[in-house]
């Protein structure tokens, strides 16, 4: 047991994995700007230890999504450039300037804020902003017809702002159908030259996510922004297709806390929902859906001990799930059970627990970081 973690069951940060990661997407667009997403504690991995590795390893700019994610970094002392991705509270404007960040701007009146703001409290250098373009994602950004030029115009006439850059996101990058995402990367190319010719020539232009840089070079541009390949997974499983290496930063374990010898016909957690079919071998894992581990799953998970894959059984609790040992040799209290990562041939990933859960494995990362111990380690 890892006597640091103070719990019995622990998420292991392998950093030497961020760092390869890192290498390999930056390969891929070495003259782009390269912002890394750790919004949501770095999806879950910690977003201040993750930041400084990234920030050591060269990244240009970080990406967060709240004001109090880019908080955490400047009173870690990070005084790289931070974009907020998110929409910045109209009653928050000043938080902006103070943190010294680079917001992402989505309708005049935003704009206009971020300018009286500016007006009131700087006196020289003006307000940098990414201006968000709707393409085809139908969330945040302007409109791109009549009006949306017009808006665009007045935002550009504001005192106190600079467009420092362009930004739009893809909604369908990681599909395997490339229709949708060629198309807005046509409509985001013909957005940019109809600013220019409006005299408007932002010196950044962004658009790829993980799935965009991996996929699409003609969108790099002058920057980039990778989320979820930073942390070694792919953003579809089709993805993983051998083109680019990642490398798994999270892994996730527990100890066996209590080991039963149960007769067959022997009811498990919750709701009675799994009863015993022969003698077994019940064990208690000291994590549960308030950890990560999705409730949904109840019954068709599995995890690893001792070179063997063992089945989740029962309902998962809020604090405890039971898993059944009966088939592993020579299991012990406290034998560790890898609940995602691997050993030898045998993995369970975050795709996996996604593919149960009916998810995406950017939110099983995401919840398995929020209330287990990390353990940091680099090789």
């Amino acid at each position: 047991m890892h006597n640091e973690a103070k719990r019995a069951a622990w998420v292991d940060i392998d950093l030497s994995s961020l760092q390869k990661n890192y290498d390999s997407l930056r390969a891929l667009a070495p003259d782009s700007a390269f912002i890394a997403a750790i919004k949501m504690d770095a999806y879950g991995h910690g977003a201040v230890k993750v930041a400084w590795e990234l920030v050591k390893s060269g990244a240009d700019y970080l990406g967060v999504a709240t004001l109090d994610e880019a908080a955490a970094l400047r009173e870690a002392g990070i005084q790289t450039p931070i974009v907020l991705l998110g929409a910045t509270p109209r009653g928050n404007v000043k938080d902006v300037l103070d943190l010294k960040l680079i917001p992402v701007v989505t309708s005049v009146k935003d704009a206009a804020l971020l300018s009286d703001m500016a007006g009131i409290f700087l006196s020289d250098e003006p307000v940098d902003i990414f201006l968000a373009i709707d393409t085809g994602m139908g969330r945040l950004g302007v409109l791109f017809d009549e009006a949306g030029a017009a808006q665009v115009m007045d935002i550009a006439k504001l005192p106190g702002i600079r467009i420092k850059g362009v930004f739009s996101h893809f909604s369908a990058a990681d599909e395997d159908d490339p229709a949708f995402t060629l198309k807005q990367i046509d409509y985001f190319d013909r957005i940019c030259s109809a600013l220019e010719e409006m005299g408007i020539r932002p010196a950044i232009r962004t658009m790829a996510n993980s799935a965009g840089l991996m996929r699409y070079p003609q969108a790099h541009y002058e920057a980039v922004r990778p989320g979820i390949a930073l942390y070694g997974l792919y953003p579809a499983p089709s993805m993983d297709d051998g083109t680019v290496r990642l490398d798994p930063v999270m892994s996730v374990h527990a100890n066996i806390v209590l080991i039963r010898k149960v007769p067959a016909g022997f009811p498990v957690s919750y709701g009675h929902t799994f009863y015993t079919e022969r003698e077994s071998l019940i064990g208690v894992l000291p994590l549960g859906y308030g950890d990560g581990l999705p409730r949904v799953i109840s019954g068709k998970g599995r995890v690893i001990v001792n070179g063997t894959y063992a089945p989740l059984v029962g309902t998962i609790s809020m604090d405890q799930a039971m898993v059944d040992l009966t088939d592993v040799p020579d299991v012990e209290e406290y034998d560790e059970a890898i609940v995602m990562g691997s050993d030898g041939n045998l993995s369970v990933t975050a795709d996996d627990i996604a593919e149960w859960a009916g998810t995406i494995s950017y939110e099983v990362t995401c919840r398995f970081g929020q209330r287990l111990p990390k353990i940091y380690t680099a090789i």
